[in-house]
């Protein structure tokens, strides 16, 4: 990820990124962007919350076992050796 910081490109990594973030946010001054940021912050973590623990609807759970199903009567799998090398070559 890159940012800009007074017209030149910095790239940092994540925790690079949120040790920054961090510095910057403690020397705000004003209180109404710290509620601002504050707001911010708790509607990401609540949409992210929500999308993580949905609950299945049994109809989609049974749809999903029955294509799973189907798939393997037409041959349609992948042994574990063959997705634990494809898994490997991700990174």
């Amino acid at each position: 990820m890159a940012y800009f910081h007074h017209k030149k490109l910095y790239k940092m990594d994540l925790q690079t990124r949120k040790i920054s973030f961090v510095k910057e946010f403690l020397k705000i001054q004003s209180e109404e962007v710290v509620v601002r940021l504050e707001k911010a912050l708790l509607k990401e973590k609540k949409n992210s919350l929500d999308n993580i623990h949905q609950p299945m609807k049994l109809e989609e759970l049974n749809k999903r076992i029955d294509q799973s199903m189907l798939d393997s009567e037409n041959g349609k799998l992948t042994d574990n050796n063959e997705l634990t090398t494809e898994i490997q070559n991700w990174k």
